[in-house]
């Protein structure tokens, strides 16, 4: 570590929750009544938090382990969350397909997975313009549920704060449901496993996923047979989950910031896991500035414009003492850019003998439009991203952390391609994103499939290339 780098992130004045606010900030709305804004902040403040630290920890042990092979990631959920989309329905489906995924991943990478939704939180999003013009007419960006709300009109765009109370109380009752599914018998292993024998049987690539569908028939018929149930152990029957987002609207993630009675330290306590963007990650900005004392494990989102001097002064800012978990790398190349952009950073970071988790985005870096101007995404270059990952890490000899999907339970058609080879033509039947486009529950789990015949081929040794690329 060079001494420039010691020197950045030492020499500057002491962290409290508030210190953000004096430093340069990106993405930020514009509140047109302060006194509104600074009353919702206040009442906040008083309201119970929506996780633990106790929990965070727990996470930050797991994305340590992540980081040296012993673990494997999975996070996953909606691109940005909506208060219309406030159902238990909806909840329970994108934490199923995220459990589906789950088992047949623990199989391939012959690790535990750790799951983590993005959810409960995940109401604001960056805009690459603060205005939109549409047909003549120019109003405010949408920036998320959280700030303002998606129609085109002057009173929809204006930012309310109140909003941000509606997020809180919506979290709450996410963050609810979330912890009954997965403490009350819904995330039993045998039942899960059920589930995704029902999807092998639909999927038109049945034969293949077969395979590993009977291996891990197997493996959970002999651990019945050694007395391993749901009613004798407990992790048969349980899981743990976690929450995440990112934190971007900085008002509202100050506003649920606590100390910790344990430790005294400062914790989030919006999410288990936060993050930085791509547009907000500027060294000497505010988003930096707030999660630099916050305890929680947060990540930072790597792409094509990330350089080797920006990574060194975000980690030196943001993990002073290179503590194990608590910094996850979030690579978002695209297919085509993966192999040139991601070695470098990669190569640096080893260097530097610094702990860090490296998650895969196969999702932003692959957004393209249609003719008739709809986004999408290829469920080919999403693979293939995570194929280009997977190699870069094997071409160093080092540990591929895990995964960050944009995805959900639901059967939208909003991503091209999978095995039931959705098209252009398809879009239109069921895309209902506000944003960027998720892959649905039978291409979310066909990726699952296709992973762990990855992982499992490169454990052995041998290339998955072949089978990935046939489907």
């Amino acid at each position: 570590m060079s001494a420039m780098h010691t020197h950045d992130s030492s020499s500057r004045q002491a962290w409290t929750p508030e210190s953000w606010r004096s430093f340069p900030i990106r993405q930020v709305p514009e509140y047109p009544d302060a006194a509104a804004l600074h009353a919702v902040e206040e009442r906040l403040r008083r309201y119970p938090p929506l996780v633990f630290a106790g929990e965070a920890r727990r996470l930050k042990a797991n994305l340590a382990l992540a980081a040296k092979g012993k673990a494997f990631v999975l996070q996953g959920g909606a691109c940005a969350e909506s208060f219309g989309e406030f159902t238990a329905d909806i909840v329970r489906d994108t934490f199923r397909v995220l459990l589906q995924m789950a088992v047949v991943l623990t199989f391939g990478a012959k690790v535990p997975v750790v799951k983590i939704g993005r959810m409960a939180g995940q109401y604001a999003k960056p805009r690459s313009s603060d205005m939109e013009t549409v047909g003549g007419v120019t109003l405010p960006s949408y920036r998320g549920d959280i700030v303002n709300g998606p129609d085109f009109t002057a009173a929809a765009r204006i930012p309310d704060p109140a909003r941000m109370e509606t997020g809180y109380f919506q979290s709450a009752g996410v963050m609810n449901l979330l912890r009954a599914f997965a403490g009350g018998g819904y995330a039993n292993l045998h039942q899960v496993h059920r589930w995704n024998l029902g999807f092998v049987e639909r999927s038109p690539l049945a034969k293949q996923y077969g395979v590993l569908a009977e291996r891990i028939d197997e493996t959970l018929a002999f651990m019945a047979a050694c007395g391993l149930t749901g009613a004798t152990t407990r992790q048969m029957d349980e899981t743990e989950f976690y929450t995440s987002h990112e934190a971007l609207l900085l008002p509202y993630e100050q506003a649920l910031t606590r100390i910790d009675s344990t430790s005294g330290e400062w914790y989030d306590c919006s999410a288990h896991f936060v993050w930085i963007g791509d547009r907000t990650r500027q060294p000497d900005g505010a988003h930096v500035e707030f999660l630099r004392g916050v305890r929680n494990p947060i990540g930072i989102k790597v792409g094509p414009t990330t350089t080797i001097a920006d990574l060194e002064r975000l980690l030196d800012i943001l993990n002073p003492q290179d503590e194990a978990g608590r910094i996850s790398l979030i690579s978002r190349m695209g297919a085509e850019g993966v192999r040139k952009h991601l070695p470098p950073l990669l190569r640096q970071v080893m260097a530097s003998g610094r702990t860090v988790t490296w998650l895969c985005d196969p999702m932003h870096g692959n957004t393209i439009s249609t003719v008739n101007k709809v986004k999408t995404r290829s469920f080919e270059a999403i693979l293939s991203e995570i194929r280009g990952f997977f190699d870069v890490f094997e071409a160093e000899g080092a540990f591929p952390g895990g995964v960050h999907v944009e995805m959900t339970g639901q059967n939208v058609t909003e991503c091209v391609g999978g095995a039931h080879r959705l098209t252009e033509a398809d879009l239109g039947e069921r895309y209902e994103t506000f944003c960027d486009p998720r892959l649905n529950a039978e291409q979310s789990l066909e990726m699952a499939f296709l992973l762990a015949e990855e992982l499992t081929a490169r454990l052995r040794g041998t290339s998955a290339t072949g089978g990935m690329e046939a489907a």
